[in-house]
């Protein structure tokens, strides 16, 4: 296994690290023996991180019953998340972080995240209920060893938050087809650039870059390197890049384990080729469609008066087109919508101020209302109007 160090503290983290979220479930509940099983066969080739959270379901009561049945609590670190949006009052956090631990059973966190912190504006909210000064007695205490948040947004938000607190690592969105999108390879350069591990979640987006690329993309990868798995082609992207530290993988397969510990062991920075690289240059512009919006996510057009995340909705509406449109769909909801200033295309008023700084001329107030269009639907309306009364936004 490849190690990573954390330039924090000097902790050597796996390079794969272990995404709980997606353990297999038999009616309905997880299944135990068969998740202890892919657990033990990561742990034994070298995995040592491995991230869960609050919202997923069993999700923490499972990794605890297994470092509790396999007395590996020492040798791993434990990644969780605290729902920061479910935060009401106070005495909430402690009350989340207790159930966290009696979830896992132990007795500190080594990785904590803010879950889904997205903008400056819900920071600023936990701190007046006194989140520092809970995270600094817990740091103090030992129960949290490292503070962070996970983000889904656009590059200017994620640089706000990053310049807000002296954060100890963050985790973002990142992949070949998301390199200017979220927070992109801009925002992992700023993270490394303030010595600030990146945790990278949905390497292969959900599986998007594995069983669902477009035939085309298949037969770019294909003929580059007859043979080479798919999986590996979106591993390799992210381990090409030194300022990446985990890179985290919904493993539900003793097959998936044992094949992504052999790509982690083999792939270090800087050793793909130049004809590699072409390869995913050729093989997005075969993941994009003449009918995507040429938006290259410059942010020159932000910021918006109306506080339209113009990047991030655009690309989103491309995800919509490549990808699964319902899994675009959740996503613009999380980036745009559910957030105490929404971001998302229909708050534009047509005031043209983003077109005059848009180097790629793009007509963008036109673009915004195929944005609407597509995605601000019906299904949309009501998911989005759920969604926030059960986050209460």
């Amino acid at each position: 296994m490849q190690y990573r160090e954390n330039p924090r503290n000097g902790d050597q983290l796996s390079a794969l690290g272990y995404g709980c979220m997606r353990f297999t479930r038999k009616g309905g509940v997880i299944d135990q023996e068969k998740a202890d099983r892919e657990l033990a066969l990561a742990l034994e080739k070298g995995v040592n991180y491995f991230d869960t959270a609050y919202i997923y379901p069993g999700s923490e009561a499972c990794l605890g019953e297994f470092l509790r049945d396999h007395d590996c609590r020492e040798r791993v670190k434990i990644a969780t998340k605290l729902p920061q949006y479910r935060i009401r009052k106070t005495e909430d956090f402690e009350r989340f972080f207790r159930e966290e631990l009696d979830r896992l059973q132990t007795d500190y966190v080594d990785y904590y995240l803010m879950h889904m912190l997205n903008d400056r504006t819900s920071w600023e909210r936990l701190c007046a209920l006194g989140l520092r000064e809970w995270v600094e007695e817990k740091k103090k205490s030992g129960a949290v060893r490292n503070i962070g948040f996970s983000f889904h947004g656009g590059q200017a938000p994620f640089r706000e938050l990053l310049d807000a607190y002296d954060w100890d690592f963050c985790q973002i969105q990142y992949n070949y087809l998301d390199e200017h999108a979220q927070a992109g390879v801009e925002g992992l350069r700023y993270a490394h650039e303030k010595g600030m591990p990146v945790i990278i979640m949905e390497p292969l987006r959900g599986g998007r870059l594995t069983h669902a690329l477009p035939v085309a993309a298949r037969q770019v990868f294909e003929k580059a390197a007859p043979g080479r798995s798919l999986a590996d082609w979106g591993f390799s992207w992210l381990l090409n890049q030194r300022e990446v530290t985990v890179v985290l993988s919904g493993m539900n397969d003793p097959g998936q384990v044992e094949e992504n510990c052999g790509i982690f062991s083999r792939v270090m920075p800087d050793s793909l080729t130049e004809a590699e690289m072409e390869a995913y240059r050729l093989a997005v512009e075969a993941i994009r469609d003449s009918g995507e919006i040429g938006c290259t996510g410059c942010g020159y057009c932000q910021p918006c008066p109306r506080h339209v995340d113009i990047p991030t909705c655009f690309a989103i509406y491309n995800h919509s087109r490549s990808d699964h449109y319902m899994t675009a769909l959740k996503e613009y909801m999380m980036c745009t919508t559910l957030r105490n200033v929404r971001t998302n295309a229909s708050q534009c008023v047509g005031c043209g101020k983003c077109e005059e700084h848009c180097p790629q001329h793009l007509k963008i107030r036109e673009e915004l209302r195929k944005v609407t269009k597509r995605l601000e639907t019906p299904v949309y309306r009501i998911g989005a109007l759920v969604l926030s009364r059960v986050m209460k936004y």
